[in-house]
């Protein structure tokens, strides 16, 4: 366990996620594809994803779109502009039903929101999709925003470091601080263009077989906006990031004809493993104040085995790479392993996921490491320890009326989930009627 002496703490004081309502089971995903390619057996790139498949330990994979209704004539990836619609739409209620849900467990109101930090790699329309964010939610013009693009499945711990270095900095400046946190990944809006590109590719193209569809956020906050009725999940300790050399080329997430591609090579998998140790020594070794007259003090590297791992699950070998390497049981990573095969990799949003998963398995070890990795290639890391009701900090006191707005932002994600149904519906009515047409 990590020790030190924290002088102005930062806190995640609420989390939360959401899944879309559909998922492609993994027994569908080769039905899938047999239904859109009927000769698949003519591609070897598809035969190897199918392969593959059956063996990425995934059972279900959360998806936006309902692919039961594909047909053969639905193959050809859809327009970008289409898919962007569908995100800044669909994508920014998922999104806004994880805010509702991590606000009202920090027991925040809209106007508690100082900062808006969000990330996505699967929409790059502007204005950013933060701001739709933040106009559901009804948030003041006032919130000062921040969109991170281009961290791919780093980007869930990217947004979580510059959230806890805003909150640290109003700390200093004595204002209180509650940034919302917010990762949104439709990574099926490109499941038809990554399908195309593997029946054109003779090797294997991974990524249809991983990714999934998902929304997190969370409310950090400084020890000046942290409410008197509210119990913080975590405590962050220290937070980093790291590039590591001579890793570029190994994994790329790049707008095509046919939509965002990804490539990741298998030289990944090692290179994600082999940068966690060196960047735990350096985080839980980091010098920490001591005193009043602000010195410092070397701690003493902690073992990895004394806590609990949020690693985000870009894949099995991942997980089970991180677990050899530092020596794990199977309990360390129970967090990790469950999201990935229950629900598959949502990419920036997984490991946050994952930390809120782990909260619901136990009393658990006191300290936590949450570690993702992303193009670049970068590491990111944040030492936490869990929140246990400790008397020293004292919540600022204040009267929180959210009753109305929480009634008003339930129907509205009860609107999002009927309106989509709907859409769903109507489309497939005109889908059926195209075909009599024809």
């Amino acid at each position: 366990m990590f020790h030190r002496k924290v002088l102005s703490g930062v806190y995640i004081a609420g989390l939360a996620h959401a899944y879309p309502q559909y998922s492609l089971e993994q027994d569908e995903f080769q039905k899938m594809i047999e239904t859109l390619y009927p000769r698949q057996q003519d591609f070897p790139g598809l035969q190897k994803l199918i392969q593959f498949n059956k063996r990425t330990q995934i059972q279900a994979r959360s998806t936006i779109i309902d692919h039961s209704k594909w047909t053969e004539a639905d193959a050809a990836p859809p327009r970008v502009s289409e898919l962007s619609s569908i995100f800044r739409t669909d994508g920014v209620h998922l999104a806004a039903e994880a805010c509702i849900k991590a606000m009202a467990e920090a027991h925040a109101e809209p106007l508690d929101i100082t900062h808006v930090v969000a990330v996505t790699c699967t929409d790059q329309g502007n204005p950013g999709y933060d701001l739709l964010v933040c106009q559901v939610l009804q948030l003041p013009p006032n919130v000062e925003r921040t969109l991170l693009h281009g961290v791919g499945c780093a980007g869930g711990l990217s947004a979580l470091r510059a959230a806890a270095n805003i909150a640290a900095a109003e700390s200093q400046r004595g204002r209180p601080a509650s940034i919302l946190v917010v990762a949104c990944e439709l990574c099926s809006l490109f499941l038809r263009g990554e399908l195309q590109a593997a029946s054109q590719d003779e090797g294997l193209r991974i990524a249809p077989a991983l990714f999934s569809d998902a929304a997190a956020a969370l409310v950090v906050c400084n020890e000046l906006a942290l409410k008197q009725d509210a119990s913080p999940t975590y405590q962050l300790q220290e937070w980093g990031s790291r590039l590591i050399p001579k890793t570029k080329e190994y994994m790329s997430y790049e707008m095509k004809s046919n939509g965002m591609i990804a490539v990741i090579t298998k030289e990944v998998t090692k290179s994600s493993v082999s940068s966690i140790l060196p960047m735990f020594n350096h985080l839980s070794s980091s010098p920490r104040p001591s005193s009043k007259r602000n010195k410092h003090q070397q701690s003493k590297t902690c073992d990895p085995r004394e806590l609990d791992w949020a690693v985000h699950p870009g894949g099995a070998a991942i997980l089970n790479g991180a677990q050899q390497a530092l020596q794990l049981d199977d309990d360390h990573i129970r967090a990790s392993r469950d999201i990935y095969c229950s629900y598959g990799n949502s990419s920036s949003v997984t490991v946050l996921i994952v930390l809120d998963r782990l909260r619901q398995m136990g009393r658990g070890r006191d300290g936590v490491v949450a570690t993702s990795f992303g193009p670049g290639m970068v590491i990111e890391m944040c030492l936490m320890k869990r929140w246990r009701e400790d008397k020293a900090v004292k919540p600022v006191q204040r009267v929180v009326n959210y009753g109305k707005w929480m009634l008003a932002m339930a129907r509205t994600v009860a609107c999002f989930r009927w309106s989509t149904s709907v859409r769903d519906r109507t489309e497939v009515r005109k889908s059926e009627a195209g075909k009599i047409g024809g």
